[in-house]
Parts: structure tokens; sequence; C-alpha cells
């Protein structure tokens, strides 16, 4: 089995693909030392800023992220043992197929992968937990299992629905691959951003990704987070989301009502020279309210990227019985990058997509807070 390399995450809304390499050129811009990802999801951005040379924490309440963080951001691929990984990987994926919770209510109830990956899915899992729960090799070996499960899986990239009829790729068997290690350090945290904004140190470069809207990521991505937990929750409807999800905490980044002012006081309180800020155009802030939010840590401007919406909106909307009943509005969107900070860095760091700049009347900077610059 090789060492794996390349971008190798799990399908994503919000996916920062796009984005990546200017996130990655503005670390990299401002020399930053220490960056803090707060949204940090599937740790893409995470990741291209650990490549660049940075010390990176990367944050999400969602259980599943901080297992994605555990495995590309914390563990440091110098100090692994290649060849205990590989070897370990390969094990759980010659492991025969025992029906379980997975099978059950992913592949029976609702029909997200196949049954026969459903029973190798149950069977890896509950031997990562046997063999490996509190090991250094454990978030390694359970984003292995998330990856090869989304290869195999039956959606559009949401676990709010499963197609209709069996996605090709679903007829596969799980394969379990060796995650894409990375050199140097980092952290993973669990946690709210609303609460850990300054509770984490101090950071050259810190980038915000927030919620765009109602839906919660731990409800978009369900399965991961049961499979993660492995719990056996009780669940409800067509999709068999976790039952906690009905009750749980929501994010104020959730809600329409709350989302601004959660935003902006997360903005105020991060403690980073510089602060990068992405949001598109489909979202309850309009840009006008960024700038605003930003100027509180200095000069701000605004770079626009088009891009496609993701595809499960390009296909439609159909009925229960799989008949197109609607269309879809917009198939485009942009993607707004906010850089804020000292007026002459924001300057240098934005100089090279001069044509994806939005040109706006300049944004009356708030009194900005102090920032000790990280060491």
């Amino acid at each position: 089995m090789l060492w794996c390399c390349g971008d190798a995450v799990i399908k994503y809304l919000g996916s920062k693909r796009r984005l990546v390499p200017v996130l990655a050129a503005m670390a990299a811009g401002c020399q930053a030392r220490t960056a803090l990802d707060l949204f940090t999801g599937t740790t893409r951005v995470a990741q291209a800023f650990k490549q660049a040379g940075a010390q990176v924490t990367a944050v999400d309440r969602a259980r599943y992220a901080a297992v994605l963080a555990g495995c590309y951001v914390a563990t440091d691929a110098a100090t692994v043992d290649r060849q205990l990984v590989e070897r370990t990987v390969a094990e759980l994926d010659g492991l025969p197929g025992e029906p379980g919770y997975v099978t059950e209510t992913f592949c029976e109830q609702s029909r997200f992968f196949q049954p026969q990956n459903g029973a190798r899915i149950d069977a890896v899992r509950a031997a990562i937990d046997e063999r490996y729960a509190g090991s250094p090799l454990w978030p390694i070996l359970l984003t292995s299992l998330m990856e090869a499960a989304d290869r195999v899986d039956s959606t559009t990239g949401l676990q709010m629905a499963y197609v209709k009829q069996w996605a090709a790729r679903s007829y596969r068997p799980l394969s379990m691959r060796v995650p894409a290690l990375l050199p140097g350090g980092g952290r993973a945290v669990h946690g709210d951003a609303c609460i850990l904004a300054d509770q984490l140190g101090s950071f050259d470069l810190a980038y915000l990704d927030p919620p765009y809207n109602q839906h919660r990521y731990e409800a978009n991505y369900h399965i991961w987070e049961t499979l993660v937990a492995w719990d056996a929750p009780e669940h409800y409807g067509v999709a068999c989301k976790r039952q906690d999800l009905r009750s749980g905490d929501r994010s104020p980044f959730n809600s329409k009502r709350t989302m601004a002012d959660a935003l902006a006081d997360v903005v105020r309180r991060v403690p980073a020279r510089v602060l990068l800020l992405s949001y598109n155009d489909e979202s309850w802030v309009p840009l006008d309210r960024l700038v605003e939010v930003c100027s509180v840590r200095g000069a701000v401007e605004v770079l626009a990227f088009p891009s496609d919406r993701y595809v499960g909106a390009r296909i439609g909307i159909h009925d229960p019985s799989g008949v197109k009943v609607g269309t879809v509005g917009r198939i485009r969107n942009v993607e707004y990058l906010l850089v804020a900070g000292p007026a002459r860095e924001v300057r240098r760091m934005v100089a090279p997509w001069r044509d994806r700049r939005i040109r706006r009347p300049a944004a009356r900077p708030a009194a900005r807070p102090a920032v000790r610059p990280a060491s």
C-alpha cells in the first residue's frame, strides 16, 4: 500500500477547494508562523496553511471535523511510523463485513450505502475502537474509514438525503487508503467558535468560514457524526438523522436573527494580526455589513470569486418519486474573501488578485483591538 499524497478529503458543501491556492498564498505572503482556522470543516484550508509553514490551530464544533483535524493538522507525518500505519490500514481493510448499526440504519432503513459496504464499515469501525482507542492512530484510522465510505456513498454530497437510484460509485467495494499526512505540528480543537475565539492564543493569521444558513453541518453530515461518536443513536426521518439533532444546541451562526451579531463578536475578539473572512452572495449578511464588521481589524479589501453551486442544486428539484417538479433559480454564486488588518500588509496581500478586487468606498476603520504578534 502506498503512502498517499494529494488532496483526499470528503465531499463537502462549502468546501473552499477553489480558494485554497489564494488562501495559501496569502498565508505565505504575510509570513504567517501561526494560523487559526476557526470553522475548519474538512481541514482543507488548515492543511494549506500547514503546508505554507504555519503552526495551525483547527477548530470546529462537529465531531467529525475534530477527527479530521486530529489526522491532518495535529499529526506530524515526520514523527509517524509509516510502516505501522500502512500495515494497520491494510489489516483493517482486509476485515470481513459484520452487519451492525450502519448496515441496519444507513443501508436497509435508508440507502446511503450498499449493504455489503455497510457491513464492512461496521466491522472496521468496531475494530478501530477495540484495538486503537486512545492511540495516536485513532484519528488517522477513522479518517481513512470516513474517506473510504465517502467514496462509495449514494448521495449528491449532503447526507440530508440519498439519491433515488444507487449511484454508480456505491457498487464499488469499500477500500481504505492511508491519509495524506503532512509534516509539522498543529492543534485540533473540538469546540464552539463563539466561546473559543479569544481563548486559543494569538495568531499571525486567522481564517473564518462561518455557516451561511440555518442548516447545521452536524445535520448535513450526520453519518460522519455517528461514525465518530459510535453511539448507535435513536434516529428520525427518511435520512435517519440523529435524534439529538432535534434538541441539541444550535449555533447562533445558523439563525438569520443572530448570525450577524455573532460574526461581529467573533471577528472583534479573535487575536490575530490579519483576518480573512469568506462568505458568499447567497447568504444572510450583505457585503456592506461584512465590510463594516471587518473594519474593526483595520483596513478592509474585498475579492470576489465566481463559482458553481454544489451539485445537488444543479441537479434540480424532484418529488419523492424522482419526477422533476421545480427549477433551480441559480447555478452560480460569488464567493467573497475579505482581507482585514494593517493597511500596508492588506494591500500587499491582495495585490496579486487586483482583477478580483471589488472597488467600493473605504469603510471607516473602527478602533482596532490591540493584538500582540504571535511569538
